[in-house]
């Protein structure tokens, strides 16, 4: 698996932020249950990261289902596996998800979006299931979605979705709280004051691989292909480099408090934490 993570990311440098194309549907193997993994980032392709609002409980959205890091640094398995291409935390142990079921998950495939309330133990679908599977997906303030299955679809209650025009093809989606919406791709930085009704390029803005706002919506966090971190404190109009990664960047979460920036990175060598905004970064978990 660690071969597959590598061969991903260099798919990614090589063909510039084009949306994966998917995950097969996983073949029913349990992820690694607390302690399996000595400490060590799980093997399974790591699509997202973010951290619960309501316990700050550490998530990672795999190829395998989720898994949560515990304070003692050790992953263990949360509910069914499922490939999980898409992740959003819509609240406190409130997440949404897309992608496919394992073989032993009763789940429609694709799974189009589902949804739990129990952080991640039980998953119920919502809509579009055996049609969409998410690979860019985002909750958005106020309740409802944005996501990108082939075609940009926003939705306000989980049920009935709209299809919205975009000018390129999102690799992430990040909505900020009371805040715009973040779109990467290959043509650069879109931004939307709008819910992704319309979207404008950040002009000056790098060329961002993945992005994320911090729970707070006061930071924004983007990662280019090469590893170099980026962040804005003004609606992600502006952006300043702090740091450069050794590896290109799976997935990032970003969370502030008592105005301090901590950013979330998993990449070819591991997860990563950065607890000065993203000018330097220690190893939480080694691959």
């Amino acid at each position: 698996m660690r071969l597959e993570r590598t061969a991903r990311l260099a798919l990614a440098g090589a063909v510039l932020l084009i949306p994966l194309t998917g995950c097969a549907a996983t073949d029913g193997t349990a992820a690694p249950e607390s302690g399996d993994t000595n400490g060590r980032l799980p093997a399974a392709h790591v699509h997202g990261i973010a951290v619960d609002p309501g316990d700050g409980a550490l998530l990672l959205a795999t190829h395998e289902g989720l898994i949560t890091i515990g304070d003692d640094g050790r992953p263990a398995a949360v509910g069914p596996v499922i490939d999980l291409m898409g992740f959003t935390v819509a609240g406190p142990h409130h997440y949404l998800a897309s992608g496919h079921p394992g073989l032993r998950t009763d789940l429609p495939n694709p799974v189009g979006l589902i949804e739990s309330t129990d952080g991640g133990k039980s998953w119920t679908p919502l809509s579009r299931a055996g049609e969409s599977d998410f690979h860019a997906l985002t909750a958005l303030p106020g309740g409802g979605a944005l996501g990108y299955d082939g075609s940009l679809r926003r939705t306000a209650d989980g049920s009935g979705w709209e299809p919205l025009e975009t000018p390129a093809e999102p690799h992430t989606l990040s909505a900020a709280l009371d805040g715009p919406v973040l779109a990467t791709t290959g043509a650069g930085l879109l931004r939307s004051t709008d819910a992704g009704t319309t979207w404008a390029p950040v002009d000056g803005a790098p060329l961002l691989q993945v992005v994320t706002w911090s729970g707070d919506g006061t930071a924004a966090v983007g990662i280019t292909p090469d590893g170099s971190v980026w962040t804005s404190t003004d609606a992600a109009v502006s952006w300043v480099q702090r740091g450069q990664l050794d590896a290109a960047p799976e997935a990032v979460a970003a969370t502030t408090a008592d105005g301090d920036l901590r950013i979330l990175v998993v990449t070819d060598d591991g997860l990563l934490e950065s607890t000065d905004g993203g000018a330097s970064f220690t190893t939480l978990l080694p691959t």
